[in-house]
C-alpha cells in the first residue's frame, strides 16, 4: 500500500497543547483537522476556571500561536500577569480557535473513539507503516470515521483521575460514595460554596491542587466559620511537597507552598501522614475513609485531589512504545519517572523522544505523554508540538533541534547533591551549570521535610 500525503494531520484535543500543534502545522502549510470532544475549546480547562495558576502568560501562549494571534486584532495579556483558567480560554484559546487559520478545521463535540491503521489491527504487519490512520469519532449521536496521514494525541488527562486507593484502583466503597467525592479543585468559593461551606471536609493529595483546595476551604472559615479540613497525605513525611518558596523561579508557586505550611504551623488545618486509603464508606453524616492500618476519618464532603492518568484504550491498536510504569513513551520515561526524580530540569525533548518506532506519524503530546508522571509544565507540551510539526513538514534538522527554558523549582527532595547523581526531572534552567548538569538551587542542605513537587498547570496544561 503506498502511503497518501495529501490527507490531513489529525489532532484530538483542542486545549491549549492541541492548539499550539494547529498553529505549528498552519505555519507550515499542512492541513489539519482539530477534533474535540468537548462542546467548546479547552473544555476541561473551563472546569478548573477559577483557579490561578502560577505560571504567569510569557509561560502559557506558544509563539507560533502567538504570531497567528497578532495578524489580527487580538490583544496580548501581560506577559507578568496570572491567568485564572477561565482567563486562559477567553484571552488565548477561543481567539486562537476563532482565528482564519484555524476555525475552519476545527470540530466540536467530536469524541475520538479509536485510531489504528486503516485495514490494519494491531497483529497484522506486511505494509502497515504505509497505511494511513483510521479515527474513529462520535459526534451528534453519529459515528464518523477519517483517514489521517498523522496523529497528535493532545487529548490530556483531566477527564481520568486517579481513584483514592493506594493501590491504584478504586477504595472498597469509592464508586458508592461517588456522590460525596469531587475529584479535581471545586469552586469553594463561590459556585460550590453551599456544598462545602459550614462543613467538614477531608483533603486528599500532596500537590499544588491539594495546596489550592486548602487555601479555599481556609478562607471559607471567615464567612462560614464551621468549616473544617482533614488533609489526609501517603507520605510518611511532609517534605519538600510545599516548594522551594522564596528560591522557587515562579514567586506564586514558591509563595502557594509557603501558605500552606503557614496553615499547619497555626493548626487551621489538621494534617495526618502516612494514609494508605482501603475503603470508603458512607455513613449518616457523610463519608468515612478507612486506611489500610485501620485508622478511620470521618467528614462530610471529600475533595480528591490524587492526580491524573491517560486514557490509552482508544489506542489499544496502535503498536505503541509506553514505558510500563509511567506509561510515557520509552525514550522519555527515565526523563521523568518520579520514582527516580524530583529536582533538576526536564532534558529538551520533542520528536526523537516521543515517536513510537512501530507507528511512525503517531505522537501522543502535552501531559498525556507524561502519562502518571506528574511533572509536566506548558513550555514543555509547546516545544514538544514544535518539533514534531517540524518532522511531519520533514523539516528534521528544525525537529532535532529542541530547545526548553524553564524556570527553576528551587527544590531538592534527596540528601545534599543528590539531584547530581540522576537525570533531573522538575523545573529547567537555560543555563545549567555545574558537573552534574544541575543549577536549580536544588544543591544545598535541605530541609527536615522530603517529598516532590507536582504543579497546577502541570496537571492541567494539556486538559483539552
Amino acid at each position: 500500500m503506498k502511503k497518501e500525503t495529501n490527507l490531513p494531520v489529525a489532532i484530538i484535543g483542542a486545549g491549549p497543547v492541541g492548539l499550539a500543534a494547529a498553529a505549528h502545522l498552519h505555519q507550515r502549510n499542512r492541513t489539519f483537522v482539530v477534533l474535540e470532544s468537548g462542546p467548546a475549546v479547552g473544555a476541561s480547562v473551563r472546569k478548573w476556571a477559577h483557579v490561578r495558576v502560577f505560571s504567569p502568560w510569557r509561560y502559557m501562549i506558544d509563539e507560533s500561536a502567538r504570531a497567528l494571534l497578532s495578524d489580527g486584532a487580538w490583544i496580548a495579556p501581560d506577559p507578568e500577569g496570572y491567568p485564572t483558567g477561565g482567563e486562559l480560554v477567553r484571552q488565548y484559546l477561543e481567539p486562537l480557535a476563532n482565528s482564519t487559520a484555524i476555525r475552519e478545521s476545527l470540530r466540536l463535540g467530536a469524541r475520538v473513539t479509536s485510531v489504528t491503521r486503516h485495514g490494519y489491527d494491531k497483529l497484522k504487519s506486511g505494509g502497515r507503516e504505509q497505511a494511513p490512520f483510521m479515527v474513529t469519532y462520535e459526534s451528534a449521536g453519529a459515528e464518523h470515521q477519517m483517514l489521517a496521514s498523522a496523529v497528535i494525541d493532545a487529548s490530556g488527562t483531566y477527564e481520568q483521575p486517579k481513584p483514592l486507593g493506594a493501590s491504584g484502583i478504586a477504595a472498597v466503597g469509592e464508586r458508592q460514595a461517588h456522590d460525596r467525592i469531587f475529584y479535581g479543585i471545586p469552586d469553594l468559593l463561590h459556585a460550590d460554596r453551599a456544598r462545602y461551606a459550614n462543613k467538614h471536609v477531608i483533603v486528599v493529595g500532596s500537590g499544588h491542587s491539594a495546596f489550592n483546595a486548602l487555601l479555599e476551604l481556609s478562607a471559607l472559615v471567615a464567612s462560614a466559620p464551621d468549616t473544617r479540613t482533614t488533609w489526609l497525605i501517603r507520605r510518611a513525611e511532609y517534605g519538600l511537597m510545599f516548594g522551594g518558596q522564596s528560591a522557587d523561579g515562579l514567586s506564586a508557586r514558591g509563595e502557594l507552598g509557603a501558605t500552606v505550611m503557614r496553615l499547619l504551623d497555626n493548626g487551621v488545618v489538621q494534617v495526618h501522614t502516612d494514609v494508605r486509603i482501603a475503603s470508603v464508606a458512607r455513613t449518616d453524616a457523610g463519608v468515612a475513609v478507612v486506611a489500610d492500618d485501620d485508622r478511620r476519618f470521618e467528614a462530610e464532603e471529600i475533595i480528591a485531589c490524587t492526580g491524573f492518568r491517560p486514557d490509552l484504550d482508544m489506542l489499544r491498536e496502535l503498536r505503541l512504545a509506553l514505558d510500563d510504569r509511567t506509561e510515557a513513551p520509552i525514550a522519555l520515561a527515565p526523563m521523568i519517572d518520579p520514582n527516580v526524580h524530583s529536582c533538576g530540569s526536564v532534558p529538551p525533548h520533542g520528536w526523537a523522544e516521543l515517536k513510537h518506532p512501530a507507528e511512525p506519524g503517531f505522537y501522543i503530546v502535552g501531559m498525556k505523554s507524561y502519562g502518571r508522571a506528574p511533572t509536566f509544565l506548558m513550555l514543555t507540551g509547546y516545544e514538544q508540538v514544535r518539533s514534531i510539526t517540524a518532522a511531519i513538514a520533514g523539516d528534521m534538522e528544525a525537529a532535532l533541534d529542541v530547545r526548553l527554558v524553564l524556570p527553576q523549582t528551587g527544590v531538592c527532595s534527596g540528601p545534599v547533591g543528590a539531584c547530581c547523581d540522576v537525570d533531573p526531572a522538575l523545573g529547567a534552567l537555560a543555563d545549567q551549570t555545574g558537573d552534574c548538569g544541575c543549577n536549580t538551587g536544588c544543591c544545598a542542605a535541605p530541609t527536615s521535610r522530603t517529598g516532590s513537587l507536582i504543579s497546577i498547570d502541570s496537571i492541567f496544561a494539556n486538559a483539552g
